[in-house]
């Protein structure tokens, strides 16, 4: 298996990255490039006593407010505020690829969720997949998970992450199993989205992102790596509702996800948070709440997660026969 990795040389900031700064602070960072210098992220890690501790939403925000105001930005493409970390303050970039090369290479033994990493990714390499795409992010890549801890991958090529998505719809194949329902449901408490758990579920289980290996859960995700710095600059213009149809679903898995819908005056919608990633294919009716934006020539965009908790937003695919 070493012998698909190959040396490298990051160029920027990826989303699933993780930055450290000199204060003991770690960042996960949320879209690819950078805006002012500045790598767009949000807080998740804090160390406390040498040891790193998750922090949430509301105690992120505070943390930033109270004590590190230099990491509180005010986003002129986004138009909101947001954390976020200029390079000259980085003193550590955590990378996906990079760790998960670290962890196969180890001459050591591991833990058993880094055993399971390395199984689940042997299981995946006998499929046909490029391990040399593949990273790994959340806990693991920060080296602070427990025996307790998902495994979350990182996917650096659009047709291995399809072909992924192919290996898990065939959940029979080497150990791989469907999440039970117990696992669905934290998975949906903690996403605490505006969809019943009946739509959550109908919704997730057709993206086939997410699985059981050796009975630990596992998800991918798909980050673009060559992906164009963007110039430009949206206004919110308020919340929105409204009914569409999806004509192009190719960016469905994207980071962020878009999806370009067939409306006279608002082009796509732009999905931030991973809950409404791989929502809907093309030819599908869905039903979207969100802040509508537009830039300089006047295009709009409906925005679903301006928020980490995206309270009162949502995509859903309205088929009353599938969905109840």
């Amino acid at each position: 298996m070493r012998d698909y990795f190959h040396e490298i040389k990051m160029k920027t900031f990826l989303a699933k990255d993780f930055i450290q700064t000199q204060e003991g602070l770690v960042f996960a960072v949320v879209e690819t490039g950078l805006e002012q210098g500045r790598a767009l992220c949000f807080l998740r890690y804090v160390n406390k006593s040498g040891q790193w501790v998750k922090v949430d939403t509301e105690q992120a925000n505070s943390l930033l407010a109270e004590q590190f105001p230099q990491y509180c930005y005010f986003s002129p493409s986004k138009d909101a505020f947001l954390h976020a970390v200029p390079i000259n303050r980085v003193c550590y970039h955590h990378q996906p690829r990079q760790r998960l090369r670290q962890i196969i290479e180890g001459s050591t033994p591991g833990s058993p969720v880094l055993n399971d990493l390395i199984g689940l990714v042997d299981v995946l390499e006998t499929q046909g997949l490029a391990v040399s795409q593949l990273g790994v992010t959340g806990s693991i890549l920060l080296g602070c998970h427990t025996s307790a801890s998902d495994m979350d991958l990182v996917i650096y090529d659009r047709a291995t992450f399809m072909a992924a998505r192919e290996i898990i719809s065939s959940f029979h194949k080497a150990g791989i199993a469907p999440l039970t329902v117990e696992a669905w449901r934290a998975s949906f408490k903690r996403r605490a989205c505006e969809l019943t758990f009946a739509e959550y579920c109908w919704h997730e289980r057709r993206k086939f992102n997410k699985g059981l290996f050796a009975g630990r859960k596992f998800d991918i995700s798909y980050v673009a790596e060559n992906v164009e710095e963007h110039t430009v600059t949206y206004k919110k213009q308020g919340i929105v509702k409204l009914t569409a149809t999806i004509v192009d679903s190719d960016q469905a898995f994207d980071h962020p996800a878009i999806f370009v819908i067939d409306h006279p005056e608002i082009k796509e919608i732009c999905c931030y948070t991973p809950t409404y990633t791989g929502q809907a294919v093309k030819g599908e009716r869905v039903r979207v709440s969100g802040f509508l934006e537009q830039d300089e020539k006047g295009q709009k965009r409906i925005v679903v997660g301006s928020n980490r908790e995206a309270g009162g937003e949502y995509l859903k695919v309205i088929s009353d026969d599938r969905t109840s």
